[in-house]
């Protein structure tokens, strides 16, 4: 009895990351093909969740480069402070916009990868605006 709940429940369990991730987008079309359950699905997640981290940096350190020029021709700082504040804002914003989602999802074996999932939509966002400014 208990094998046969465990065959029925895993694909239910696996299908319900399916809700959250768009399987049309390239990142998470690549993690579900490749790996088959929650966790190791989890896993490939945590890679892509490092490699969107180092771009966004990449992204975050040109603006300030950017910003620093323009206060050292004009004199003028403002600009400068503000998008450091605003990626402060920003990191908070994504933190806490995800954790609720993770919360809600508890105990359920999706919500670690619903978390993630979140994290890296909203980084990958921003680093599409800091790429259109940066034009």
């Amino acid at each position: 009895m208990i094998k046969r709940l465990i065959a029925i429940a895993t694909p239910i369990l696996f299908s319900s990351t399916l809700v959250f991730a768009d399987t049309k987008d390239p990142i998470f079309a690549k993690c579900l093909s490749k790996e088959t359950n929650n966790s190791k699905y989890s896993q490939c997640l945590d890679t892509v969740k490092i490699k969107i981290d180092r771009e966004l940096e990449t992204w975050v350190n040109n603006q300030l480069f950017i910003l620093e020029e323009i206060a050292r021709t004009t004199g003028r700082k403002s600009a400068y402070d503000m998008f450091k504040r605003s990626q402060k804002n920003f990191v908070t914003f994504r933190d806490n916009n995800c954790k609720w989602q993770f919360l809600a999802e508890l105990p359920s074996n999706v919500s670690a990868p619903t978390y993630k999932e979140c994290y890296i939509l909203t980084s990958r966002d921003r680093i599409k605006e800091l790429s259109r400014i940066a034009k």
